[in-house]
């Protein structure tokens, strides 16, 4: 197969200059220790779904036009996560608006434009992470539960449409690979009864790639370069540097110790 590394996409001059100058002032309010991320969320999110309405009185609106505007702020909002049983309610209402950010910034006309994303998320992650190494990079529609459970190390990216339930807590090494549609589980229900629910710990470790579409069902570990394959579905624990394929997913394909573990070519959205 041919050797294909990302290439590097330049920007005009004036629109990168807005793109740094709108990130530095989100991050500079970020660290302000009197930052209210509530008020914060909602006045980005009202300036990017409701520009019109900032000089319109409420009255004015219809009830409908009110009741969207409402959502933009995340304390009009209940998420799924705030239903569980086990949730840490004040850590989760630090990290709740950034979540609600993250969210409705992907729905917005700015959710698809791949350079002011990737730093958009990371400015987040940083803050709603228990932990998130250097040149974290996710695409759009990624979903948390908690957010506050998750150790992320260095270089790790995680694609479109990925699930990260890190109700029991999720740690994911360096390099990790996540590619779409995959979703990664910290929390199981019992078969008869689904009131009983365990949150063991999932840890995916370096070097791991979860290709597409495939599951990582809680408590497992990904063994160092591991690879779960298209589909596949971990149930138990793999085996280091073997391919997995299946349902359960068993290893199939020792890797070579020339294939083991390649250095990553650079990345030109690295931070």
């Amino acid at each position: 197969m041919p050797f294909l590394p990302l290439r590097d996409v330049p920007l005009p001059a004036d629109t990168r200059e807005s793109y740094d100058e709108w990130l530095a002032t989100i991050d500079r309010e970020l660290d302000r220790p009197d930052c209210d991320r509530n008020e914060l969320c909602r006045r980005i999110l009202t300036d990017l779904f409701f520009p019109e309405t900032s000089k319109r009185d409420a009255e004015e609106l219809a009830p409908a036009t009110r009741i969207a505007l409402a959502q933009m702020d995340p304390r009009n909002v209940t998420l799924e996560p705030e239903y569980y049983q086990e949730i840490d309610v004040e850590r989760y209402d630090r990290v709740k608006p950034l979540i609600w950010l993250w969210e409705m910034f992907d729905k917005s006309p700015l959710g698809e434009n791949v350079d002011l994303g990737v730093r958009f998320r990371r400015i987040l992650a940083r803050r709603i992470f228990r932990r998130c190494g250097a040149n974290f990079k996710a695409f759009q529609y990624v979903k948390l539960s908690f957010g506050y459970n998750l150790e992320v190390g260095d270089d790790v990216v995680v694609h479109r449409h990925v699930l990260l339930d890190d109700r029991g807590g999720i740690e994911l090494g360096n390099g990790v690979s996540i590619a779409d549609f995959a979703n990664v589980y910290s929390h199981t229900h019992d078969i008869v009864d689904p009131q009983l629910v365990e949150t063991p710990r999932t840890v995916i470790e370096d070097g791991v790639r979860v290709t597409y579409h495939a599951t990582v069902l809680a408590g497992v570990r990904l063994a160092e370069d591991s690879m779960l394959g298209a589909l596949g579905v971990a149930t138990r624990d793999t085996d280091a540097h073997h391919l997995h394929l299946g349902i359960p997913a068993r290893p199939v394909k020792r890797k070579s110790e020339d294939q083991q573990r390649i250095p990553a070519p650079p990345d030109p959205l690295a931070d």
